[in-house]
This record gives C-alpha cells, structure tokens and sequence, in this order.
C-alpha cells in the first residue's frame, strides 16, 4: 500500500536530516577561478499534461534520493550528479508541455465536426525575419491556423485548475482570473490542417511607444505592397513554415541599404492573424533573446510562482531590462535585428508577443510549432530554430541573451559558439542562481569549456550589461566575477565544480531547498 503524503514527507525529512548529520566534509577551500569552455542537451518537462491536472514530475523521488542518502556511502558528487531526478541537476525548461492538439482537444470537450463547422478559422501569424538572396526578399511565414471552438466559463475555469498549483481560478483577482481564462482557451483549440494560407503585405508605419521602433531604427518599408498565397497547405497540426520569395514593388534590395525594414502581414480571411515582418540586411548583428527571467519575471524554477506567472498573473518586466534593450535598438547601427526565441508552444505565446512589443524592441519572434509535440522533438527544438536562423543569415553576427535556469540554453548556446565561431559575438546570461533565492536548480557550465573567457559574461542584474562595446566584440564587464567551473555549480547552495567540497552550512542550505522542492511535488 502505497504510503500517505504525510508518512512520505516524514520520510523525506527524516532521510535530509540523516544527510545533514552524517556527512562531513573538510572546509571548503578557496578555489582560484578559471576560464574556458563546452557542449550541450535538454531535459524533459517538469509539468506534464495529462488532462486531468498538472503536476511537478515526482515519480521514484524518494526511491532516488534513498539510494543517495543510505548509509551515506555515496559520494555528495554522486548523489548531487546521479542519483537525483534530472530536473534537480538540470532544471526545468518550460511549463506547458504534452498539451492537447485537435481531436484529442474535440474529445476532451465532447465536440465533433459539426459543432465546429460554423466557427470561423482563425490564425496565429508569428513576425517572422526575411533575407536578401539573389532572387530578391525571402520572407519566412510561420504561424497556426485553428478553430476556437465554443466552451462555457465553467468548462474553462475547471480547465484552467489543471494549469495551478495550490489555488484555482476562483480564488484569483478578477484580472488573473481573466488572464487564466483567455490563455485556456488559446491552448483548448482545434488545429486546421490541409488549409490554404494567403497573405497581404504592405509597409509597417512606426507604431510608437518604447518597444515598437524596432532594432536599430528599423525603418518603414518604401514599397512592397502584395497578395501571395503559400505554396504548401498546413500541416496536420495546423503548422506552416515555409520562406517564400516576395516581390520588390518599392522595397530597398537588401545588399544596398544597412536598414532593416519593416512589412505589416495580414492574413486574409481573418482578423487574427496580423504580425510585422522584419527584412534583415545580410550583415550587422542580431540579438537573439529568451524571454522568461530574462525580460520578463517568470521564476520558472519555483513551481507554483513560475505557473502563476505564466497562467495568470500580468507580465511583468525584469527590473529595467527594457532600458538596456532600448540602449542597444538607439545606439547600435541600423542593420541592428532582435529576434526573440521562446520553446513555450504556439498556443501559448499571444501573451509572450503582445509583452514584447510593448516593452522591447520590435523583432521577429519563434515559438515550439506544433509538430514539434513529442517529448523527445521537444528536447532539440531550441536548438533546430538557432540553427535556422544562423544558416538564414551566415555573415551576421549573433548575441546571445538568456538565463541560466534554462538547461538547453546552457548547453546550445556555448555549442553554436563552437560551432559557428566567427558568427557569435557575445553569449549574456542572468546568473539566477546567483541572485534568486529560490533558484535552487544547479547549472551546468561545461560547455564553456574551450571558448574565449571573454565572449561571454554571466551578470547579476540588468545594469551589469551597460557601457559594453558589442559591436567591436566588448562581452564582458570587468567588475563581475565569474566563477565559471566548467561544471554543475550552483552559487545559492555552495556548488562550485567538481573540484569542490560543500561546507556544513552549505550542505545544509541545498538539504533545505531539496526537502522544500520535494514537498511542492507530495
């Protein structure tokens, strides 16, 4: 019989307690910091869907940690490295993860063709980035199309306690009960496939406010107004993805001007599906950015927080991160280009483009299409949309902004430093671990390794990004340590590389987060 949550947290503690006091380890001595770097991977998620409710993976956690704690003969290396679930020593790289796509939504909900034959399509039309080839401007469409089909605030409020940890939407403030019913029904839909896109594009005029200037005084476009219809229909999910060459009419060919330009996108049939298009001279440099705990407060290692802040609650900017994007968009030359990269999937990102472009710079933006749904697609779609881009725009430079709660980034980002060495110029990461109590998730440098020390900097807080030379190749502000160890670290808990001991406090400190984090799980 399987034991209660009570018997089990006991157990839990009763096993922490035993580790504090029987490990002992020699003072930990100082270690002189050294630089260079390495490759990467993925985890899979820490939420599953599983149409019932969600939950923090927990499966044979106690068995795992048991096997590290008995007797304490395992070494604190092996218990921290091995014997641990992997979202303890690799953290957790999104929310919403295994949602449901078409029929199984329709079966969900008990609807059937009928019911949504009478629903208007609508369309998720992502910004995308264009390139000049030799045939002239080659925009890149990709987006969603899908039906919304009718479902009554009960079903969607029930719906939306799948996504909430230790509260429902009944108990929130009326805006975040808003918030969660509207992102329920962005994620509850019914994918289109075998469907026909057309699109209308015409210049984009300057939109106003701090984020829509877009990258290095991007410019409206002089011309290119058209109608064109995509060459292939959408995918069984309801995806396209397809560059396609577009007409001059007006526009500035992109090997004469150092001007990005902008195109508004319509999508004709429908009033959803509205984004800008981006045509991105050759060269110049592009900021590719994550946006959780980067730009916007998502805490996405604090369970209940990080799903709070994604389901309900209004995002909110990281401290004044908009001003340094806005620094770099007004000082930076015009080829300039901010594209911005989120794994969170399609259904999910209204909110993540519309945070976007009114905080930061205007870009062009990617999301986890849908065909990418499988858990094992999953763990290499950050690094298959990189290398998209990267191959798109081969003479451009790239600067890379992320966190390091996000396991995937920690290891894509420094392997495209290896692997397109003349292509990144800096690699910047909020070293979360370092300043957010809460943030117990180790991190792994290793594919740092072998990589010049002073391409990339891992920095505190927004300000410790200001007065960098970035177009003359300046990535690291001399006043930050780094502390880099080329292996799991965590600054929080007193990891620092495998070479490393913890001391007693500190064994203590990642004793006290691991029973806190078990208990969120029981």
């Amino acid at each position: 019989m399987a034991p209660n949550r009570n018997s089990q947290r006991a157990l839990l503690l009763s096993a922490a307690l035993g580790l504090v006091q029987a490990v002992t380890l020699p003072e930990p001595t100082a270690v002189p910091a050294k630089v260079e770097v390495r490759a990467p991977i993925v985890t899979p998620a820490a939420v599953r869907f599983d149409g019932r409710y969600s939950y923090v993976e927990r499966r044979d956690i106690l068995d795992k940690i048991a096997s590290g704690v008995e007797g304490v003969a395992k070494s604190w290396g092996s218990v921290l490295g091995t014997d641990l679930p992997s979202f303890f020593t690799d953290g957790i790289p999104g929310w919403f993860e295994n949602l449901p796509t078409g029929t199984a939504v329709m079966s969900s909900l008990g609807i059937n063709d009928d019911d949504l034959a009478a629903i208007p399509t609508s369309v998720l039309n992502i910004p995308p980035y264009a390139n000049w080839t030799d045939q002239g401007w080659n925009v890149r469409f990709h987006g969603n199309v899908y039906k919304l089909p009718n479902i009554s605030q009960s079903k969607i409020d029930d719906l939306a306690n799948i996504f909430l940890i230790d509260t429902s939407v009944d108990k929130l403030p009326d805006d975040q009960k808003a918030n969660a019913r509207n992102l329920t029904r962005s994620i509850f839909i019914v994918q289109q496939g075998n469907e026909n896109v057309t699109m209308s594009l015409e210049p984009a005029p300057m939109q106003g406010g701090d984020g829509e200037p877009g990258g290095g005084n991007a410019i409206t476009a002089p011309g290119g107004n058209q109608t064109l219809t995509l060459p292939y229909e959408t995918t069984v999910e309801g995806d396209f993805d397809v560059f396609v060459p577009i007409k001059s009419n007006g526009l500035l060919n992109g090997n004469e001007t150092e001007n990005v330009q902008r195109l508004n996108v319509y999508t004709n049939g429908t009033n959803s599906g509205n984004a800008t298009a981006f045509l991105v001279p050759p060269t110049g440099i592009t900021f590719i950015s994550d946006i959780d705990d980067i730009l916007r407060v998502t805490k996405i290692y604090d369970p209940k927080e990080g799903l709070l802040n994604s389901f309900a609650r209004p995002f909110t900017q990281w401290m004044n991160m908009p001003d340094i994007y806005r620094n770099w968009s007004q000082t930076l030359p015009n080829n300039t280009h901010f594209h911005y990269l989120t794994t969170t999937p399609e259904q999910a990102t209204r909110n993540y483009m519309d945070f976007i472009y009114k905080t930061y710079p205007g870009g062009s933006f990617d999301t986890r299409p849908l065909n990418f749904s499988d858990v094992s697609a999953t763990l290499s779609i950050r690094m298959f949309l990189l290398q998209k881009i990267f191959a798109t725009f081969p003479e451009r430079k790239f600067v890379l902004v992320a966190d390091t709660s996000n396991s995937d980034v920690m290891k894509d980002y420094p392997q495209l430093a290896h692997d397109y060495p003349n292509q990144v110029q800096c690699i910047f990461l909020r070293n979360t671990s370092a300043t957010d109590s809460s943030d117990w998730f180790p991190y792994n440098t290793e594919g740092f390794k072998g990589l010049n020390n002073r391409s990339y900097m891992f920095f505190h807080v927004p300000d410790d990004l200001t007065g960098l030379d970035i177009a003359n190749g300046q990535c690291l502000n001399e006043t930050i340590p780094q502390n880099v160890t080329f292996t799991r670290q965590a600054e929080i808990l007193g990891i620092h590389g495998a070479g490393s001991k913890l001391g007693g406090s500190a064994t203590v400190s990642f004793v006290v987060a691991l029973v806190a984090a078990m208990f969120l799980t029981l």
